[in-house]
């Protein structure tokens, strides 16, 4: 979302200039966090029906103290200014232009049964040695998967799957049972 990049950059501005990147950072995950794992703060700030001045109240209830002044700040800024209903894609925003500021690329590996630490720390360590930058890796569980893994960074996919394997291994068989 274009608008929500906007304020996202400039926030990241205004932490650069400031000094407090890191501590926004942290600010925007907490606030990423709270709007993904509770509905009805979302809900309460996209109503129409809740007045400004509440929401205004609301937010330094809830933040103040557990985020900077710097983010609370921002936060009433864009909530005066009635844009309150991107918090959420605002701080998704910051956090993406904040790993690129940074060269931070994120890996996504899905396996069936997760990674134990040893295979974790190996396969960091071969991203980080093909990447120029910090790696954070991100793992997600599919059964489906049978066994090996997907590996996927930004467009980039590699498929070690058993379950990729037998369905080329099944295309394959079609193939020549074709010819």
């Amino acid at each position: 979302m274009i608008v929500a990049n906007r304020y996202a950059k400039s926030l990241m501005e205004l932490a650069i200039e400031s000094k407090q990147l890191d501590a926004v950072r942290g600010d925007m995950k907490t606030i990423e966090q709270v709007c993904a794992e509770n509905r009805e703060f979302d809900l309460f700030l996209n109503s129409p029906v809740i007045k400004t001045d509440k929401k205004i109240v609301v937010l330094n209830t809830l933040f103040k103290g557990k985020i900077s002044d710097l983010t609370l700040s921002f936060l009433n800024l864009i909530t005066s200014k009635h844009r309150e209903s991107l918090v959420h894609a605002i701080a998704t925003a910051f956090d993406e232009q904040y790993k690129i500021n940074k060269n931070i690329f994120t890996a996504v590996v899905t396996s069936a049964s997760g990674l134990d630490s040893a295979t974790r720390q190996k396969v960091t360590d071969l991203i980080k040695s093909q990447m120029n930058g910090e790696v954070e890796l991100k793992e997600k569980i599919d059964p489906n998967t049978i066994g090996g893994f997907v590996l996927r960074i930004g467009d980039k996919q590699i498929d070690k799957t058993v379950a990729r394997q037998l369905s080329n291994l099944k295309k394959e068989l079609l193939n020549k049972g074709l010819n």
